[in-house]
């Protein structure tokens, strides 16, 4: 079962890997292309205020993931997981809120979690490949490796992924408000 369902996550994975990816690409290219502007201008105003729902999904499925290997799996979080847990569970409420309420300024409560977070997942990798740099860890050690899809996909990586998605929607929901003049 465990092997499942990290194979299923690591496909969710990758596809929201690639979603990003094309969205920062989109962004890069609209900078020096008409047609990419008008691309993503489109874009903008078609996810408008679904991005933060979208964002939303994301932080569940990033939280329940973590939820299930912990307390499921019977995998114990190392300090590094768990200060990427501190990052993307309070951004469960604040995207809700956020998306309930079309606050404008999500971003400035989202965006410090989210990049904290990416910034956590980036050294937890980074620990697994060198381990030798591993500070600050408890009883588990943050090099250890349980959940790895695909040879390479572990758990720090995924969770970067989902907080690059995460900060991806909110900053789509902020450029949906630039055209409107309220970007804040």
């Amino acid at each position: 079962m465990v092997d499942t369902i990290t194979t299923l996550a690591g496909i969710a994975t990758l596809v929201v890997a690639g979603l990003v990816a094309a969205a920062a690409l989109l962004w890069v290219a609209a900078r020096f292309s008409s047609g990419a502007a008008g691309l993503q201008s489109r874009l903008v105003g078609y996810l408008g205020s679904q991005s933060l729902w979208l964002a939303w999904l994301v932080a569940l499925g990033a939280t329940i993931g973590s939820l299930y290997y912990s307390e499921v799996a019977n995998f114990e979080p190392c300090s590094l997981c768990w200060y990427q847990r501190i990052a993307m569970y309070p951004l469960l409420v604040v995207l809700a809120v956020g998306a309930l309420t079309r606050d404008r300024f999500v971003a400035r409560y989202a965006l410090p979690l989210t990049i904290g977070g990416s910034i956590l997942a980036v050294y937890n990798y980074l620990v697994q490949l060198f381990p030798g740099i591993e500070v600050a860890c408890s009883r588990v050690s943050c090099s250890t490796i349980d959940v790895e899809a695909f040879g390479w996909l572990t758990m720090p990586l995924m969770s970067l992924v989902s907080f690059a998605a995460i900060t991806a929607g909110v900053l789509y929901d902020r450029a949906s408000y630039a055209g409107t003049g309220d970007a804040g």
